[in-house]
This record gives structure tokens, C-alpha cells and sequence, in this order.
């Protein structure tokens, strides 16, 4: 196992804009940290540096107290798997998996059977003897997670490690990778686009935007308690719905007033939360996730007491998705997307009333973009 400390690590290119700035990030023995961001957000370049692949800037990285450097990967302390594949050509396909074992003298038998396994596990038996140059981009992505697989390192560095599998190989890898990781004591750094690896396999997210770290937190605190606008809108498939809102006092009530959507009545400890902040007579950015939305039953429109509870919006596109199904509403300034379940078709161009989970509703301001909480 190895602990990693990253302390104020930044990078930059030829004296010009930083692609990492100021990084701290501390890695317990046995974690496994995913890094998420937007293309270009710097999150490779952290696991290059790491490697000891990149040289960095300002600031240190250290395994188990000791400086990162370029001889780490060579003695064995961390395995790398990227999308490059970077495989030896000349070498068949068991030759690859068993190279770091064959250097380190691991006697013949041994490496058979341990790249029997892998190649089980990775369905790669029936091209062990073939060159990289016969294999698709699958097939040679999977021969360099076995040759990581198949040592056993302090530190798994991984970049986008399943991003030229099919969709049913992904799943089944995934699984794989998370039986490596509970299996192994090794430690896990991964870095990915895909939020369904991140969310699943994650112990920690860091989340990246412009070199930056914009939220550390397990996958259930990024979801429900976005640090900023930026985490919200990132994380959430699909994405948070935005609105800006103006917060007015109404004799003892709190409002939120939406420009063409129509006024919802805060309850207490909402409103509490808003004017011990300063928020009234302010305008906020209001978030709610798909999911948390619902179109107002029928049988509900008697209920008067519901009215300071309902938005308006006119249907423009339906789509089913299985058991799940999506409702696109649009106002003069707004969009709204509703997650619910079963296939209920809605006319479009038809106004649609619409409520939200209360507890469920995020507050932003719209000139930090942080959370108001």
C-alpha cells in the first residue's frame, strides 16, 4: 500500500499558462480516487506527474514520504495504464502481460499461470499469441490493464483505461477493475470523462476544472452537496436544471420569483437558510436535478393550497428511455428537464405545472458560483 501526498503541485508549459496550479491532494494507503474534469482540465498531466512521466513546476509529490521520481515506475512501486496503450510491438500478446515478471525472475511456471488468470479474466485467451498490430483498440487496452493487473505495485495509475471498450465490456470491466482493487492492497488513482466509473468505482472524486481542484468528496456527497456551480452542472447525468430566481419576503414567507415561471413559497427552515444569509430582495441561482422534479397530477389542481407550490412551463420534447422517460419543458428564459418513471406521453407546445423535492433544492450565488448553504 502507499500513501501519496501531493503538496501546492503546479505545471506549466514553456513560461506560459499554468496546466495544474497549486494542487494539494493527500491519498490514504488503500483509497481509490477518481479524477474527473472537462477535457484539458489538467487531470492526466496530475497522473503523468505522479508517474514521474512529467516534470513538475513548483511543489513535490511524495510516496510514503519519499520524492516522486522517474525511477518509481522502474522499480516496480507503480503500474500504468493509459491510453496509449504503450505496448511493445515485437512482442506477442504474452509476452506483454508477462514482461514485468520475466525481469524480475518470477520462474517460468509462475508466469503461466498468472497470465493464464489475467487472460480469463480479460478474455484474451484466444490472442495471447498474436502482436498488438492483430489486436482492435479493445483488445489492446486490455492487454495493458493485464500486464498492470498481473504486478503487484504499491500504485495503480490508470487514464481512461476503458474508453475503447464496447458498452457491455466496460460494465464487465468495471467489475473487474473493483475486484482488483478490493482483492489487492494496492492504492488506486483513475482518471476518467465517464461519471458511471466514477461514481461506481470511487472511494474519493476529486473534481477538476481549469488545473484546479473544485471539490474532493466521496460520490454520494459530490451528488447531493456540490461545493459550486461548476461541480453541479459537471456531475448528474442529465445535468442539474438551472434557473435564476429573485428571494422576496411576502409578509412572513419567503418566495422564490422566477421571471416567467411563476412564484414557489419556501417552508421555514429553506427560508430560514436564505435570510439568515442575506438573500432577501437578492437574486440566486436555484438548482434541482432532474429527478427531483415532478409534473403535477390531475387530482392535485383542486388542492389551493398547492398553487404557491406550482411553476409553469410549455412541453417541447418527450423522450422514453426504458423504464425511465424525460420531460423537456421551455419557458421564455428558462429549460427545465424532468426525470420520472413510465412512459406517459405529453402533447407538445402544452403548458405543464410543476413541482420540485423541497429537500432537495441547491442555492448558488450567481456571482461566486459557490454553494449557499
Amino acid at each position: 500500500m502507499a500513501k501519496l501526498v501531493l503538496d501546492r503541485v503546479s505545471k506549466q508549459y514553456d513560461g506560459k499558462n499554468f496546466v495544474v496550479e497549486n494542487f494539494n491532494l493527500e491519498i490514504d494507503r488503500k483509497e481509490f480516487v477518481i479524477f474527473v474534469g472537462p477535457s484539458g482540465c489538467g487531470k492526466s498531466t496530475v497522473l503523468r506527474m505522479i508517474a514521474g512521466l512529467e516534470e513538475i513546476t513548483t511543489g513535490g509529490i511524495y510516496i510514503d514520504e519519499r520524492p516522486v521520481s522517474g525511477k518509481m515506475a522502474a522499480r516496480g512501486d507503480i503500474a500504468m495504464v493509459f491510453q496509449n496503450y504503450a505496448l511493445y510491438p515485437h512482442m506477442s500478446v504474452y509476452d506483454n502481460i508477462a514482461y514485468s515478471l520475466k525481469i524480475k525472475g518470477v520462474p517460468k511456471k509462475e508466469i503461466r499461470e498468472r497470465v493464464a488468470r489475467v487472460a480469463h479474466i480479460l478474455e484474451l485467451e484466444a490472442v495471447l499469441k498474436k502482436k498488438p498490430s492483430q489486436l482492435s483498440g479493445g483488445q489492446k487496452q486490455r492487454v495493458a490493464m493485464g500486464r498492470a493487473m498481473i504486478r503487484t505495485p504499491k500504485l495503480f495509475l490508470m487514464d481512461e483505461p476503458l474508453s475503447n471498450l464496447d458498452a457491455k465490456l466496460r460494465t464487465q470491466m468495471r467489475k473487474e477493475i473493483s475486484k482488483l482493487y478490493r482483492d489487492s492492497s494496492s492504492t488506486f488513482i483513475y482518471v476518467t470523462h465517464d461519471q458511471i466509473e466514477a461514481m461506481t468505482l470511487g472511494t474519493k472524486i476529486v473534481v477538476l476544472n481549469h488545473g484546479q481542484i473544485q471539490q474532493i468528496a466521496t460520490p454520494r456527497e459530490l451528488y447531493e452537496s456540490p461545493a459550486n456551480l461548476f461541480v453541479a452542472g459537471f456531475i448528474g447525468s442529465p445535468q442539474m436544471n438551472f434557473w435564476k430566481a429573485r428571494v422576496e419576503q411576502d409578509q412572513k414567507r419567503v418566495k422564490l420569483v422566477f421571471d416567467d415561471m411563476g412564484e414557489f413559497v419556501l417552508s421555514e427552515p429553506k427560508a430560514q437558510l436564505l435570510r439568515s444569509r442575506g438573500w432577501l430582495g437578492r437574486q440566486i441561482i436555484v438548482g434541482v436535478r432532474p429527478e427531483n422534479l415532478r409534473v403535477m397530477k390531475p387530482e392535485e389542481a383542486d388542492h389551493r393550497e398547492l398553487e404557491e407550490k406550482w411553476l409553469y412551463a410549455v412541453a417541447k420534447v418527450f423522450e422514453m428511455d426504458g423504464a425511465v422517460s424525460y420531460l423537456h419543458l421551455e419557458s421564455v428564459h428558462d429549460k427545465i428537464t424532468i426525470c420520472m418513471k413510465g412512459q406517459k406521453v405529453y402533447d407538445i407546445d402544452q403548458i405543464v405545472s410543476f413541482t420540485f423535492d423541497e429537500t432537495k433544492i441547491h442555492f448558488f450565488d450567481p456571482e461566486t458560483e459557490e454553494a449557499i448553504r
